[in-house]
């Protein structure tokens, strides 16, 4: 109960009205248990007799109360309505009794109770007109109450929070009526009140429009499946039937044949006609899948091996946002023991295909994919075939034929618990975007293949020990030194490229190893206000002058000598980085605050200012003891500090020449940060329009994932990249909330840094930064 006036309490503060239809069955049958009845039903409908009806009856009213009384202590106008909606005939006296078969319904209780400025809370009970009280199935009586209000969105609440397919005890995600509703009816599960709920859900949505839905969710959830593109818990859905083919003829539109094709990238930019494929296609062995309307099409065709290729698969927006695709993957499953498909390495979102695939294998900017294949010699075969084939199309300069929905780039992989490092987080892709307006792209590969020498100043902190383990796995870069005054003369744990003992470096030494050229990147890991004395004797020694220098402290983030490039790689200048010599590592803190609010400053409201509530776990505080880091002190603990002027938050304000306010906390889990973002609106937006800025604005960038869901700290923790989600805008359009997640010590320190020295270097941008990690359960 408390979980559910929470939930409504939050709608009505943000100035929703959600009519709310509440049953009673699980207090009716301990009662009656109780007083020795045993609850009796005929097809899910419970037969209620007048004794029956005296205990629903009571419960509905106790029910109701609890409910208005629980809104009320949280601040919500709440209204009662135990009747006056429904009126209803008797569905079968002889039968059911004292069970109603509603006739009609009134909703001017309802309104009124909006109009007051009041939730209204009904129950399922109706009357006839002689005023009897009737029992009518809650399920029913919220399918009779939308026929006429004909809401976008019906939400059932149960505890386990969807339908669990009895067979295989997991949760059902989605259910396309037109396509599964007589087979589901037919499984053995499908009984008493489930087969009830869908069967009245089928018949509800049959008269609604077809982007009507209906989600059955728990309490918990219910922001989330209102607020958020994922979802949550069972949605059910009109859907299209799936139809599949083997020949041209038997598509009934050619037009809209035609138009799928159009969204293939290769027909798009004119690499080959839409006339020209379907002519291929004439003499060719293939099947298609799509829905009736074709907002996704699929082809599978015979290859020059014995694995069948997944030529074509389109997906249209609506595709993507209803889950068609992955009704089209299951068909093809079914019918495909083994696949293969290519997809571009310039497409944007990894995440579906590395779900769909056992392995995959990149080469030229195209991404080889395949399930089913156990045999190393036959994934060799493939490989082989597939380089050979990206060869040729590079030499001839034309694309491979074969397509797919958008995605990013991939390193080599051939296991399946190798997946993208941000999967966990794009469950069915609702909001996939098939377009990138990302003003600054990633560079391509890097050119330069020389190893490189990097001496760390200060190492001993959390941050230098996550580059030391970066480093030891790049293919270019190897520490020459590393300095630390505490830890003088011991060995560095945990590299394997040499055997290393800390120095401690004074500037003197600094300035000749730099002088002799022992050094090419200098890295200083310091205390803020610490580093210039090693930064001009750098920049002083008789030397090429060829080294570069990172600083991770805040010295130079303020610089305005034009010497010091910013080094946010995502909002910066790539191009930049191969003429600057002194990079400032931008604070952890302020990466993720930047990346939340950077696509949409220009809708930022005149004159106000986003604010952000940062938390960071006790790694932010440092190895030095202090009651920031202490475990016991923060324990069931969350610690505010720095409250005005904090020095991310003029960090964030000069780099994105706007105002905002910084609040910082620490919490009491080790690594990670969550940023809680309140952006004020000059223009009316919608949460759909402002994620897609946000995916525009980052498309193609492998460290930055944007999600429908606000994004949890622990899942971030160890990964190297920001996610950046939620977008809830208020009921008035003009506030929305963003959520940024990062790992302070990795993309909020080292990992960036590492990126910072690539691009200064000419490396690839990511080498050395794993971007596939094993996903925690």
């Amino acid at each position: 109960m408390d979980q559910l006036a929470s939930s409504l309490a939050f709608l009505y503060h943000v100035g929703l009205y959600p009519v709310v239809l509440h049953g009673t069955g699980p207090q009716i049958n301990e009662i009656l248990e109780n007083e020795g009845i045993i609850p009796d039903y005929i097809d899910g409908i419970r037969i209620t007799d007048s004794r029956t009806m005296s205990v629903v009856r009571r419960c509905f009213l106790e029910q109701n109360l609890k409910l208005v009384e629980a809104l009320e202590k949280l601040g919500v106008r709440a209204r009662p309505i135990t009747g006056g909606v429904f009126s209803a005939e008797y569905l079968d006296k002889e039968k059911y009794h004292l069970v109603g078969k509603i006739t009609s319904v009134d909703k001017t209780p309802i309104e009124a109770s909006i109009a007051a400025g009041a939730l209204p809370i009904l129950t399922s009970l109706a009357e006839t007109t002689d005023g009897q009280i009737l029992n009518v199935n809650a399920d029913v009586a919220a399918g009779e109450l939308a026929r006429v209000i004909e809401p976008l969105k019906i939400v059932y609440l149960n505890e386990k929070g969807g339908l669990i397919n009895g067979s295989t005890k997991e949760k059902i995600s989605v259910i396309n009526l037109d396509e599964e509703y007589d087979d589901l009816m037919k499984e053995p599960w499908v009984k008493y009140g489930t087969k009830l709920k869908i069967k009245e859900i089928k018949e509800l949505l049959t008269y609604l429009p077809r982007s009507s839905s209906v989600a059955i969710i728990s309490v918990n959830d219910l922001q989330k499946e209102l607020f958020t593109d994922s979802g949550a818990g069972t949605l059910i859905r009109r859907g299209y039937k799936l139809l599949s083919r083997d020949n041209l003829d038997q598509f009934p539109s050619k037009e809209a044949l035609r138009t799928a094709l159009q969204r293939d990238p290769d027909i798009a930019e004119n690499k080959i006609s839409v006339a020209s494929y379907l002519r291929e296609l004439e003499g060719a062995k293939f099947k298609a899948y799509g829905d009736e309307p074709l907002e996704v099409l699929a082809i599978v065709r015979d290859s020059e091996s014995d694995v069948p290729v997944l030529d074509k698969f389109l997906s249209s927006k609506n595709g993507w946002l209803n889950n068609v695709t992955d009704n089209i993957w299951s068909a093809i499953r079914k019918d495909y023991p083994k696949l293969q498909w290519e997809v571009s390495e310039a497409d944007e979102n990894s995440g579906w295909h590395f779900d769909k695939a056992d392995g995959s294998f990149a080469k030229n900017g195209r991404i080889l994919f395949w399930y089913g294949i156990e045999s190393p010699e036959e994934i060799s075969k493939l490989i082989k075939q597939f380089s050979t084939r990206v060869q040729q199309a590079t030499l001839t300069g034309k694309a491979s034929s074969v397509s797919g929905p958008k995605i990013q780039t991939r390193a080599f992989s051939t296991f399946r618990s190798q997946v993208s490092p941000f999967a966990k987080f794009t469950p069915g892709l609702r909001g996939v975007r098939a377009y990138s307006t990302n003003p600054n792209p990633p560079l391509k590969e890097g050119t330069n293949t020389k190893p490189a020498k990097v001496a760390l100043i200060g190492a001993r902190g959390y941050t230098g020990q996550a580059l030391i383990d970066l480093i030891d796995s790049h293919p270019y870069l190897e520490i020459s030194h590393v300095s630390s005054r505490e830890l003088a003369g011991q060995k560095l744990t945990g590299y394997k490229k040499a055997d290393i003992v800390y120095d401690n470096l004074q500037v003197e030494d600094i300035k000749r190893l730099e002088e002799r050229g022992d050094v090419d990147v200098w890295v200083m890991a310091l205390p803020n206000g610490v580093c210039k004395p090693f930064v001009e004797a750098i920049e002083t020694a008789q030397s090429a002058k060829t080294s570069k220098i990172i600083d991770l402290s805040a010295d130079y983030r303020f610089d305005d000598t034009n010497e010091w490039l910013y080094g946010l790689p995502e909002l910066g200048d790539r191009s930049k980085y191969e003429a600057a010599r002194k990079i400032s590592n931008p604070g952890c803190y302020a990466t993720a605050a930047q990346i939340g609010i950077a696509p949409i400053l220009e809708h930022v409201a005149e004159g106000q200012q986003p604010t952000i509530f940062g938390v960071s776990g006790y790694s932010g505080a440092g190895t030095k003891p202090s009651p920031k880091n202490d475990i016991e002190n923060l324990r069931d603990n969350l610690i505010p500090y720095s409250l005005t002027d904090h020095i991310h938050e003029r960090e964030v304000s000069r780099q994105l020449n706007t105002q905002v306010a910084f609040t910082p906390h620490v919490a009491q889990w080790f690594q990670g940060i969550s940023h809680t973002i309140s952006i004020p609106l000059k223009t009316k937006l919608s949460a759909r329009d402002i994620r897609n800025l946000y995916q525009d604005r980052y498309a193609g960038e492998k460290l930055i994932h944007v999600t429908g869901e606000a994004p949890l700290v622990k899942d971030i923790s160890g990964k190297h990249g920001v996610v950046v989600g939620g977008f809830g805008v208020s009921s008035r359009q003009d506030r929305v909330v963003v959520v940024a997640t990062i790992d302070n010590l990795l993309k909020g320190a080292a990992t960036q840094c590492l990126q910072n020295i690539n691009l200064a270097m000419g490396y690839g941008e990511y080498d050395g930064i794993p971007l596939e990690l094993t996903i925690r359960g």
